[in-house]
């Protein structure tokens, strides 16, 4: 729809008024509605971190004395630990500084290693940037990048990635679940046809680990980043599985001490190790329970959102998806002032906070135009929330949602889809 120009004099002014408006609310008085971007620390992840911050704090490197002894076994133990919650051996665990560091490693540490066997490289136009950069990164150094299309529901075709697969590929990275729309890949069926052709899979499970079951030998997944602050954990730690069995050559992308197996240098953080393995057993076990709340709670809040809002539209397929993930989007209204009209009350994105501002690439991989691309809320719902606190950010969302279409002149019934 074209808008006049006596609506756009009056969204200048709305938006001009919001964004110099510095009474903002209490913060303790919005809602959090963000745990895609990142997770508050659970009290008992803190409780076990905070010894390793001032009593037991030495290197664990440095093996010649007692305190630097028990560095090291305390982070054997969180190997151990964070190997066991996926199937793993510990010895398969390099910790990182989150998953960006470990997607990195994962992508560029194979192409480099296995350059002379092939320089074919696979993914999704949904993935992470945290993926995609990287793998634009190596395109400019001579490798070949297909990026694959997704279907309306957000799933990658199988039968388009099998034939994508050349001699020359060497591995395929697609993610578990997405950050944005929640969605659920069939990775198992993605890896047979990966390990078919004799290729390597990457996938960044950032979004699902502690959210869904994951085990590395059943899923058959020779690459897997990890990360803590998605699993109300501590940011600033992650992790990269590297499957043995598959004999894989990674070539390291941080040199100095040689630490962790020498593929990762630098000292090990001590207290986020901790922390991130502590995270995962307590997500672990209330896996179930979160399920059910966070099930009930999005679902619950779809239902609201769509009863007061014609022509809501659902981005990503509403069964295979992360039980806390809900991204919709709203023809007729301005994406900014949605968002600033929503901040006060709500804490809430219009997708990856890695790309804040700008159009989610997701969305767009969706078919959607830019402008419907930000019009458009991601709701990462987390522990915390409450049902009372959904029928408030449903209430909020519709009023605002009306206020926005008033002044645009969008009539409900006009949005025209494929």
């Amino acid at each position: 729809m074209i808008l006049t120009k006596v609506h756009s004099v009056r969204m200048s002014a709305f938006l001009t008024s919001q964004l110099y408006d510095d009474n903002s609310g209490d913060a303790s008085d919005i809602i959090y509605c963000d745990h895609h971007a990142t997770t508050p620390v659970d009290p008992l992840v803190l409780e076990a971190m905070l010894p390793y911050f001032t009593k037991c704090f030495a290197n664990p490197s440095s093996y010649s004395y007692a305190l630097g002894r028990t560095a090291k076994l305390v982070v054997d133990q969180a190997r151990a630990d964070i190997a066991r919650a996926i199937n793993a051996n510990p010895s398969e665990i390099i910790f990182t500084s989150g998953a960006t560091e470990a997607n990195n490693l994962a992508i560029k540490g194979i192409a480099e290693a296995y350059c002379d066997k092939g320089r074919h490289l696979i993914t999704v136009a949904t993935e992470h940037r945290a993926v995609l950069e990287p793998l634009q990164y190596l395109s400019k150094l001579g490798f070949r990048v297909t990026v694959l299309p997704v279907q309306k529901d957000g799933l990658v075709e199988l039968e388009q990635l099998q034939s994508a697969i050349r001699p020359d590929t060497i591995m395929i990275s697609i993610m578990i679940a997405n950050n944005e729309i929640g969605v659920i890949q069939p990775i198992e069926k993605i890896s047979k046809i990966a390990h078919s052709h004799g290729v390597l899979l990457h996938t960044d499970a950032a979004q699902a680990i502690g959210k869904i079951p994951l085990d590395v030998q059943s899923l058959s997944i020779d690459l897997m980043s990890l990360t803590s602050h998605k699993v109300y954990g501590p940011k600033g730690i992650g992790a990269l599985y590297v499957n043995k069995n598959s004999k894989i050559c990674l070539a390291p992308q941080i040199q100095g001490g040689g630490q962790e197996f020498n593929l990762r240098s630098g000292t090990l953080n001590v207290p986020l190790i901790v922390g991130f393995a502590k995270a995962i057993d307590l997500a672990l076990n209330r896996m179930n329970d979160d399920t059910i709340h966070l099930t009930k709670i999005r679902d619950y809040l779809w239902q609201n959102l769509c009863a007061g809002i014609p022509d809501l539209i659902l981005n990503g397929s509403l069964d295979n998806r992360l039980p806390g993930n809900l991204n919709v989007s709203i023809p007729g209204v301005d994406g900014v002032a949605l968002l600033l009209s929503l901040r006060d009350e709500i804490a809430v994105s219009s997708g990856s906070a890695c790309s804040a501002g700008k159009p989610s690439h997701v969305l767009l991989a969706l078919g959607h135009t830019e402008t419907l691309a930000q019009a458009s809320l991601r709701f990462g719902l987390g522990r915390s929330n409450t049902l009372n606190q959904m029928n408030r950010v449903a209430s909020k969302v519709i009023k605002t949602v009306h206020s926005l279409r008033h002044l645009s002149g969008y009539l409900p019934g006009t949005h025209k889809t494929d």
